[in-house]
């Protein structure tokens, strides 16, 4: 047999290892019961036997002992008890003179002692001690008879001789057992069929259960990272199986879409890069190098377009690893004293103009409080560049949900990208190049305010200020946190950002919200956390 035939016929499938077990148990089950059925069904018989052989003894005695004169002879008694014995089906009975068959009843019987080989002079030997026998005969054919004799004796008995009569009766073991013994045929026909119904009953409906098993098996071999459109068949099922199927078609859906995903971001990934390789690429074929100025001009164009492509490698490498569940650390935090100490980080920032006032309700909310500062700062770096001062940060609660805002007086986003503004790579129309954005920091806002389970978007805002006839249209960037409240009031938990004062004004450890030195252009507004600035130097940029 070929080598490869052999792993082929080794190989079981689930389905055919569900219909094989199915079906031997039902067999097992089956003949273990039937079984059990025969043998105390046997055994009631073979008690029967026995009762009925004592009743036949029982009935003799009782002819000999209640007679109404004394008999003549041995002979007239053995003979009366042999004619009055009532015949049964599958029974015979014989009378024993001197060791010799001499007496059978009138009516012919269904078992004829007499002829059975042998069976006289073991019966003449067994009661040679004037004692009772029941036993078992069996012949050289198989045929078995169930009997009992008796020495049937008038007067005193001489136990130095043997008996003269002997009374014997019996019943045939094969015929008494051959109504269960077909039944016990009947049953075991009725078993195969049963069992051969059960298999092919098994393969029926193992196939229609293991159906959707199948295909899944199917469609993940036809999958590939080229083609994730074919789904696996549900239909109308509520079953496990089913509910598995439904389960892989939703992980094809989201492998699917990270593929999607992947695929645009390296497409969008090098859109951004190909602009300032050709940028460098062209100024060195041109630049002449026998000009200081020109070769100076070349070297700083090409260390900022050299810059721009690290900043989007940062930021790219911010944007994964915030896509860790462990990146994250939901925890109590009091929100006033958060919004303060983003409010104080964002003071730190080169040419921050942020508004005294911080607004925020006394509440606790569950969050992660370095990502939502990470976040918040993002949007002020991005109003920094777009929009006009002062910026206003603060919060508010709606119910149990949570909005932390940033809040500027710039020309505000038009409303159609504002539906788009936090995809990635996605700049306004006033946007070029040159603003030292990669284009990934409101993204990443977005994807911190989606692991938060929220979102993050922009509305219009009008602002009057002290000494304005007319409000100033400006954007307010949110991101709401639905379901975070925890507390409505705060009870002072460890944040790890401060803690309210009695006054209900935020305070802080000494240096922690400090006032920090004004940070050059273009440097980390949120650069203190050194746990965090190895994967994400360039978060702030937009």
């Amino acid at each position: 047999m070929p080598d490869a035939v052999i792993p082929r016929l080794r190989t079981w499938t689930v389905r055919s290892r569900i219909v094989a077990l199915l079906t031997v148990l039902t067999l097992l089950s089956v003949f273990a019961a039937g079984t059990v059925a025969y043998f105390v069904e046997r055994s009631r018989v073979m008690e029967q036997i026995d009762i009925n052989l004592e009743s036949a003894l029982e009935s003799g005695s009782f002819t000999v002992s209640s007679a109404t004169a004394p008999w003549a002879s041995v002979e007239l008694a053995l003979a009366a008890v042999v004619q009055r014995v009532a015949p049964d089906d599958n029974t015979g009975t014989l009378g024993i003179l001197d060791g010799r068959a001499a007496l059978v009843p009138g009516v012919p019987a269904d078992v004829q002692l007499e002829k059975l080989p042998g069976f006289v002079d073991r019966i003449v030997a067994e009661t040679a001690g004037h004692v009772t026998v029941m036993g078992t005969y069996v012949s050289e054919d198989g045929r078995a008879v169930r009997y009992v004799a008796a020495p049937v004796s008038l007067g005193e008995v001489d136990e130095s001789q043997p008996p003269q009569a002997v009374f014997v009766t019996g019943y045939a073991v094969q015929q008494e057992l051959a109504e269960i013994n077909e039944a016990a045929q009947v049953f075991t026909i009725t078993a195969l069929v049963a069992t051969v119904a059960t298999f092919l009953i098994a393969l029926w409906v193992s196939g229609r259960l293991l159906r959707p098993i199948r295909r899944m098996r199917e469609v993940a071999e036809r999958s590939s990272a080229a083609n994730l459109d074919e789904r696996v068949p549900t239909g109308d099922g509520r079953d496990d199986v089913s509910q598995l199927a439904v389960t892989v078609n939703r992980m094809l859906d989201r492998l699917g879409g990270a593929l999607d995903s992947q695929r645009e971001l390296l497409r969008d990934v090098g859109h951004e890069l190909k602009t300032p390789i050709t940028i460098v690429r062209g100024h060195l074929e041109l630049v002449d190098s026998t000009d200081p100025a020109d070769v100076d001009e070349t070297r700083e164009l090409a260390i900022d377009e050299l810059d721009r492509m690290a900043r989007l490698v940062d930021d790219l490498r911010a944007a994964a690893r915030l896509r860790d569940p462990g990146a994250f650390s939901i925890r109590p935090t009091d929100l006033a004293v958060l919004t303060e100490h983003i409010a104080s980080k964002a003071r730190a920032i080169a040419g921050a103009d942020i508004a005294e006032e911080v607004s925020s309700p006394p509440v606790t909310a569950a969050l992660d409080p370095d990502r939502i500062t990470q976040a918040m700062l993002q949007l002020v770096a991005n109003a920094l560049r777009h929009a006009q001062g002062p910026i206003t940060i603060g919060a508010r609660a709606r119910g149990r949900d949570v909005e932390l805002f940033v809040r500027d007086r710039g020309p505000g986003v038009p409303d159609e990208l504002k539906a788009v503004i936090f995809e990635r790579f996605r700049r306004g129309v006033a946007e070029g190049r040159g603003d030292g954005g990669s284009g990934l920091g409101l993204s990443i806002v977005q994807l911190i305010a989606e692991t938060h389970g929220g979102r993050a978007w922009v509305t219009d805002a009008w602002v009057k200020q002290a000494g304005e006839a007319q409000p100033s249209r400006g954007s307010e960037f949110i991101v709401s946190l639905p379901g975070a409240v925890a507390i409505e009031e705060p009870q002072g938990p460890d944040t790890g950002v401060g803690e309210t004062g009695p006054t209900g004004a935020a305070t802080h450890p000494p240096g922690l919200l400090a006032p920090q030195a004004a940070a050059p252009a273009g440097d980390d507004p949120a650069g203190n956390d050194p746990a965090r600035n190895d994967e994400e130097q360039s978060w702030h940029r937009s």
